[in-house]
């Protein structure tokens, strides 16, 4: 059976992903190919040409186009809720209650006609909750096959913002959801805007923020809690809607209006603005953190504890199950023997989610997933190709050994942009779309962050490490193949790759294996030889504000306008200089 996943119902993250047989063959967000940051009110159009182009599938083959979003009944209690909890903005919750299907209606309309413009005429159309993808995005492809629990935490999906629940024999049960505005992920964001980020690309930015701050310094539990089982978030100050925004006018005279209130102001002070990280903002972000993991731990255990100590298996997948740190803690939890994080754990992972679900449905049996590679591929007559018709007329030349003449450009201190192989899938470069530069070199991470990637001084950068050495690094044989935890680094280690050391002495690792990576495994062994660790500086290759590269043109036009010396595409090496 083929099944052709789409995303990019709530206007952002749009992607297409694709199934044959219950395995993935093919999966890529649409920013990456029209280079538009979160492809914002755009639907998957490139991505889903791409997906039929790598899996060699005609679009009348195509059996099931599955889509994240679903129609919520009257009956539902998710609307009622939504009514109750914004009675403050009456249009919006008569809205739900009279046209609470609205924006179903518009995606589905939106998805019939991609589906007519690019020729899949025989599929059905599959609507799946947005949740219910997210689950299925993590439980199906984890590979897991006891009983595991499942988590499921973003801003917010048709209605629902949090689901817990178990898959079992293949089928997934629903345990609790809540509903919009009770949203960690959606407090979050509006904490977020306040600390002067955007809203679905300045998480990270948070989280990185906060090691440098003292989480007791100010005490934010006023924003939500936690209590009998119920969440609730406080709609007084975080995850408004309508006059209760606070609004500023922004660089071009339009008033903007935010996820939080100007009783937040008068209680916190002013919004943070600039790259700098200062007082009292750097607290204000630890103690965001701090409460984020508390209030996830308590709903994890209260709903999910009794069946993590029956397998201690656990799945998660939502925005909010890329925080690393929550995962770290998660990890640490009693009787959690293994999480398995979706490495697009976003919106953009809702198109594989919906496609897994929809092909469970129909019957099939879901391949766990082995990797994230599953974007598109160059040859190096196509980088050549591409060297040769770019205006700037690129010095290169073909290298014969070029994973070692990768490391010893590293080892030399230079930092080097690299393509190679199919391109990830998800927000982290995983050794395919990077930039690298070696851990043990003072200084490298300042000038990336500076020179190359043009994004604040304090942001932290990730290693890559062999499998080998992985344990003694970071203290646990944990699998982390995608970036999505972090880990305390072994005091040895600290001091011999300092540059992918965090503030708090955790690092955000990725362990790289000779079966799913070949040629970056070879490169780190290489520069293992050359300087004594097994480890490489990893981020993705991308400037501050773009997506991440896709093609050898879009390198091409990065190396071109940033200070990047060196970038390797396949086996072709370019220079600024001769």
């Amino acid at each position: 059976m083929i099944v052709l996943g789409l995303s990019g119902a709530l206007g952002h993250d749009a992607s297409a992903a694709i199934l044959v047989d219950g395995k993935i063959i093919a999966a890529a967000e649409e920013e990456r190919f029209i280079r538009d940051k979160h492809a914002k009110n755009k639907f998957p159009y490139e991505a889903a040409k791409f997906c039929l182009k790598q899996a060699g599938i005609k679009a009348e083959d195509v059996e099931i186009v599955a889509f994240p979003y679903a129609e919520i009944p009257l009956s539902s209690n998710a609307r009622w809720h939504y009514a109750k909890r914004h009675w403050y903005a009456p249009d919006r919750a008569l809205d739900a209650l009279f046209n609470g299907n609205r924006r179903f209606r518009r995606n589905r309309d939106k998805s019939l006609k991609l589906m007519a413009d690019l020729g899949l005429s025989n599929a059905k159309f599959v609507p799946v909750e947005h949740h219910l993808a997210h689950a299925s995005s993590a439980y199906h492809l984890s590979g897991f096959k006891e009983k595991t629990a499942i988590v499921g935490i973003d801003g917010k999906g048709e209605y629902a913002t949090t689901f817990f629940g178990y898959g079992e024999n293949g089928k997934i049960h629903k345990i609790k959801e809540f509903y919009d505005p009770d949203s960690l992920g959606g407090m979050y964001g509006a904490i977020t805007e306040y600390l002067g980020f955007e809203m679905l690309d300045g998480e990270f930015k948070v989280m990185g923020m906060a090691p440098y701050g003292d989480a007791s310094k100010y005490d934010l539990s006023r924003l939500v809690t936690f209590a009998d089982g119920e969440l609730k978030v406080n709609t007084k100050l975080v995850n408004v809607v309508g006059l209760r925004r606070y609004k500023e006018n922004g660089p071009d005279g339009k008033s903007k209006g935010y996820y939080f209130t100007p009783e937040l102001i008068d209680w916190l002070g002013p919004k943070r603005s600039g790259d700098e990280i200062d007082n009292p903002y750097i607290h204000y972000a630890a103690s965001v953190q701090a409460l984020l993991e508390d209030v996830a731990l308590k709903m994890i255990d209260y709903y999910l504890g009794d069946i993590i100590k029956e397998t201690g298996k656990i799945v998660m997948a939502g925005g909010v199950a890329l925080n690393v740190k929550l995962n770290q803690r998660i990890i640490n939890m009693p009787h959690v023997k293994e999480l398995f994080v979706q490495p697009a754990s976003g919106d953009n992972g809702t198109s594989l989610g919906a496609a897994t679900y929809a092909a469970h449905l129909a019957g099939e049996t879901i391949h766990k997933m082995e990797h994230a590679y599953l974007g598109p591929a160059f040859s190096s007559e196509e980088c050549i190709a591409a060297c040769e018709a770019h205006p700037n007329k690129p010095i290169f030349t073909k290298v014969d050994n070029f994973p070692q003449k990768a490391a010893e450009l590293l080892a030399a201190g230079n930092p080097l942009a690299w393509l190679q192989g199919r391109m990830e899938f998800g927000p982290r470069s995983l050794g395919c779309r990077s930039i690298l530069g070696d851990p043990s070199f003072p200084g490298v991470a300042d000038r990336i962050n500076a020179q190359i990637k043009y994004r604040e001084r304090w942001r932290p950068f990730c290693p890559s490490m062999l499998d080998k050495v992985a344990p003694e690094i970071l203290q646990t044989n944990h699998p982390a193949p995608y970036m999505t935890f972090t880990f305390d680094v072994a005091e040895s280690w600290k001091s011999r790759i300092p540059e992918v050391v965090h503030e708090d002495g955790t690092a955000r690792a990725q362990v790289v294996t000779h079966a799913t990576n070949p040629r970056y495994y070879e490169l780190i062994e290489h520069l293992e030889k050359l300087r004594g660790n097994a480890v490489v500086l990893n981020t993705s290759l991308n400037r501050r504000g773009e997506p991440m590269i896709c093609s050898p043109t879009d390198a091409l036009n990065m190396f071109y306008g940033c200070d990047l010396e060196y970038l390797m595409m396949e086996d072709v090496l370019v220079t600024k200089k001769a």
